[in-house]
């Protein structure tokens, strides 16, 4: 299966994981992550998320991140098309970088688009345009790791 992680994703295991919603979720990050590493899944990535992370104020973090971003197999670039889609979910409420990771996610044909964000979450399972499946990490490892 093809994984797309958005930020709050990539950003999961360098969190604070003293709230065990947060320490579950890092770890089932780290999973789906080291199953992407094996073979079994392949983790895609994209122009948005090295953006993003780049704007990381604290250079432990980032490099952290970065090193996580060197794990993906492929990085999308953004295209017109992909700002296109992306308009239509912000008219539709998604905050703009959201809505470029949702769009750029769906370009890359990925079958599933991992996020911690709740906000996110809840706004795209109201979709029924979505040409891709949103999920939290730990749905997500129930249903692609054994």
């Amino acid at each position: 299966m093809r994984i797309y992680f958005d930020t709050c994703s990539v950003n999961r295991p360098l969190d604070d994981k003293s709230q065990p919603r947060i320490a579950l979720e890092a770890e089932a990050i780290l999973a789906l992550l080291s199953a992407c590493e094996q073979g079994d899944h392949v983790f895609v990535s994209s122009d948005i998320l090295l953006y993003e992370i780049n704007r990381t104020p604290h250079p432990q973090r980032k490099a952290l991140a970065h090193e996580i971003l060197t794990r993906a197999a492929e990085t999308i670039a953004v295209t017109e098309a992909i700002r296109q889609r992306a308009n239509s979910f912000v008219q539709d409420g998604l905050k703009p970088l959201d809505a470029l990771h949702l769009a750029t996610a769906e370009a890359a044909n990925v079958d599933y688009f991992c996020t911690c964000d709740d906000r996110l979450y809840k706004r795209a399972q109201s979709r029924t345009d979505l040409h891709v499946r949103v999920v939290v990490p730990l749905e997500l490892t129930q249903e692609l790791l054994p």
